[in-house]
């Protein structure tokens, strides 16, 4: 592992600890490209599985819809590592003071039945498709760490893993509709607030499957039967306050909760 990426890997370790502002990470470090993000987001989630003896489950994709590429200056997918210890079922409570910035995110949630390696071609829809055994409403948890949205640098972004803290995920079901079609409901302290649809993660939620197993073969990996893919989020971010309940129901996939504790 590089030098820099190392040294900015444990910065962003200390001010996890910290719970300190998320700021670029330029001034100190030279991410000057995507793939030098992803060098530093390596070495952080390495040490991070070391730290919590945990393994990684899978991957979330983000920034996939219009309104997340808009809320944040960019206009392609990002990627990061899911930690297993960090995984929730639905109903689930989640504690504020945990994070220094707590988020949701409003996704699906697929389970892979079979490895989606690139052969010869990139990964295609239909490739991805066939490979998924079961789907599920999710939520993404995220620790933004009070951002500044105005700005943003995306390659620190990615080298924090994303800001990928864990999912909450409702039931896993092995057969769906088409799901660009299936409409998601959210619900605040049982009044619904927003919705929209599947088509808006890049179309399709399968497309950032293959997006993610693409962007996997470039860096000499492959994604795993078992392992898990948050495919973005159709909703903007939200940031709960304590006391609230959150409920994303997706029809015939099923629906996710989460109450916020202080």
């Amino acid at each position: 592992m590089s030098d820099y990426a190392t040294g900015a890997a444990y910065e962003l370790l200390s001010q996890h600890k910290r719970k300190a502002r998320f700021h670029s990470l330029a001034p100190t470090f030279p991410i000057t490209d995507l793939s030098r993000a992803y060098d530093v987001q390596d070495a952080l989630v390495t040490r991070l599985l070391q730290e919590q003896a945990t393994t990684a489950v899978g991957y979330k994709i983000g920034l996939t819809s219009p309104r997340m590429q808009e809320m944040c200056g960019t206009d392609q997918p990002i990627a990061g590592v899911i930690a297993a210890n960090r995984i929730l079922r639905s109903p689930a409570r989640l504690h504020a003071n945990n994070y220094g910035r707590l988020g949701l995110e409003f996704e699906i949630c697929v389970r892979l039945a079979s490895d989606l390696p690139r052969s010869g071609r990139p990964v295609t829809r239909a490739d991805a498709e066939a490979a998924i055994g079961s789907v599920a409403a999710a939520f993404e948890i995220i620790d933004d760490r009070d951002a500044d949205y105005k700005g943003l640098d995306i390659l620190s972004v990615v080298a924090d893993n994303s800001w990928n803290d864990g999912a909450i995920l409702g039931e896993f079901h092995s057969s769906w509709p088409d799901l660009a079609n299936v409409e998601a409901r959210l619900d605040l302290d049982h009044v619904k607030i927003d919705s929209g649809w599947g088509h808006e993660i890049l179309g399709h939620p399968f497309e950032s499957v293959a997006w993610v197993a693409n962007h996997l073969a470039e860096r000499g990996r492959t994604l795993r039967a078992g392992q898990l893919v948050m495919t973005g989020s159709i909703l903007r971010t939200l940031f709960p306050k304590v006391g609230e309940t959150y409920r994303l129901d997706i029809g015939p996939i099923g629906n996710v909760e989460v109450t916020i504790a202080v």
